[in-house]
């Protein structure tokens, strides 16, 4: 189903994989986003840096810069962008979205692809909160008890 008649919402989508990369590539745009991509963290930075996008989508665990570590350098350069954390570690090895700093974790199971659809439409709605989760944490006073 392609959403013809609103403005299309720009994803830069990160992984390794590369048939993990080009199955979300191609689910993404059957729902009428526009996507780009890229094979590493530094792949991914280079690409952002020369390009506006809405959401940004990263693996966590990738060879050189991993994802939480581009999540870090997207919110040190103040744009806007949401930002996206997917992985098959994230029950294992205790990620959160204060711990990450990103906008909402999507754990590698058998409902990846309907997570990855709601949060991407949730996310590409409204813009991104000012600061990291850790600033936002810092500037309300209090960590959030949000669950994942």
């Amino acid at each position: 189903m392609k959403k013809e008649d609103s403005p299309a919402v720009r994803i830069l989508l990160v992984d390794d994989n590369a048939h993990g990369l080009k199955a979300r590539r191609m689910i993404l745009m059957d729902h009428g986003y526009e996507v780009e991509t890229a094979a590493s963290g530094e792949a991914a930075w280079e690409i952002f840096q020369k390009n506006q996008f809405d959401v940004v989508v990263t693996d966590y665990r990738m060879g050189g810069m991993n994802g939480v570590e581009l999540i870090k350098k997207i919110h040190a350069s103040n744009s806007p962008a949401r930002t996206v954390l997917l992985s098959g570690f994230i029950d294992c090895l205790g990620l959160t979205e204060q711990s990450t700093g990103a906008d909402e974790l999507i754990s590698k199971t058998n409902k990846e692809v309907p997570d990855l659809l709601r949060v991407v439409r949730k996310l590409a709605t409204r813009p991104r909160r000012r600061g990291a989760a850790s600033q936002r944490d810092d500037e309300s006073g209090t960590k959030s008890r949000r669950a994942t």
